[in-house]
């Protein structure tokens, strides 16, 4: 993983397990005001961002936009996704255009229940972000 590609979540992981896991992910370019995904709608990837940053946003009843949590390149964005759910009320709009490691949702439960390494990381990961939010 280059430098310039760097996703500190990633990074924490032992080498031997972070290359076996990017091998299963693309780098892809991400917009300035790209949808991820939208309330409701089936997550079927997570992003760990590189150099975009990535905003959570929560529709309120009178249908403006909250903010709940930014995801820059120390976490991930879809955590819904490992946590049980396959849809969020929260919609993820990139605020910084940039790059991200994309993953299979399936390939990340996976891992995720493996109960390995990236297991710890991703559930302190999800403690900050709720911190954040909260």
């Amino acid at each position: 993983m280059a430098p310039s590609h760097l996703n500190h979540l990633l990074a924490a992981l032992p080498a031997e397990e972070r290359e076996h896991l990017v091998a299963d992910m693309e780098l892809v370019p991400l917009q300035l005001r790209q949808s991820l995904y939208e309330p409701g709608t089936e997550i079927r990837h997570v992003h760990f961002p590189t150099t975009a940053i990535v905003s959570l946003l929560y529709e309120m009843e009178d249908g403006s936009l909250a903010e709940i949590a930014v995801v820059g390149n120390e976490g991930i964005v879809g955590i819904s996704l490992f946590m049980g759910g396959e849809t969020t009320p929260s919609r993820a709009v990139v605020q910084t255009a940039g790059g991200a490691y994309r993953m299979n949702g399936r390939r990340l439960k996976s891992e995720f229940h493996r109960a390995g390494p990236m297991q710890r990381l991703l559930l302190r990961h999800t403690q900050a972000l709720l911190t954040e939010m909260a």
